[in-house]
């Protein structure tokens, strides 16, 4: 029995120090890790294709939360074309590095990093059109106030795209609910659709 919690033990710290699970802030290790990963699968399996189900619209701001290495950017960017913007945000400062990096390679003139700190992100209230948050949630400290400023940042007539990171549906349910801040409108087996409450 003894041997079994220790194990368990092993097991809880490797993931919450290396891989960041309740960590607002992924150690740098661990983020230059997952990027290499990210690299790997995007040649493999293309994520930007999960965009194309968020109803992004030509001359909408979208707001890439949580956007690591910037798998995303490039779709985001095709589809607001030259008239809207993409945000990326993340509170990592080596994300909004590589981030930058991809948008002066690939020339996408309507995207922008920014770094977020001590639960603020740096845009203006009601920026957003569309939010999405992916493969993240599960690393939020107090999902409370991250989907608060989330709130703060959406137009009234926005959306915010959320999938579970890794924790159950019924975990990020939970906490969406008791946020009071967003309101479930639609979900399926990738994410959930949620319209702010203003």
């Amino acid at each position: 029995m003894r041997i079994a919690h220790k194990h368990l033990w092993e097991e809880i710290k490797i993931k919450t120090g290396l891989l960041g699970n309740r960590m607002d802030r992924m150690p740098d290790i661990a983020f230059r890790m997952m990027s290499a990963i990210f690299k790997v699968r995007d040649i493999f399996f293309p994520v930007g294709d999960l965009l194309d189900q968020f109803e992004i619209r030509e001359g909408q701001t979208v707001v890439d939360y949580g956007c690591g290495p910037g798998s995303y950017i490039k779709k985001a960017s095709r589809l607001v074309g030259d008239s809207g913007q993409v945000k990326a945000v993340d509170i990592h400062e080596l994300a909004v590095k590589a981030v930058e990096k991809r948008i002066s390679r690939e020339k996408l003139t309507n995207v922008t990093g920014h770094v977020a700190s001590n639960g603020k992100c740096p845009l203006e209230d009601r920026t957003a059109d569309v939010i999405y948050a992916l493969d993240m949630f599960h690393m939020v400290r107090e999902p409370g106030s991250f989907l608060e400023e989330l709130n703060r940042i959406a137009k009234p007539s926005g959306f915010l795209f959320i999938d579970n990171g890794h924790q159950p549906r019924d975990d990020a349910r939970e906490k969406i609910t008791a946020s009071k801040k967003w309101e479930i409108v639609t979900e399926n087996k990738r994410f959930m659709k949620c319209r702010p409450v203003v």
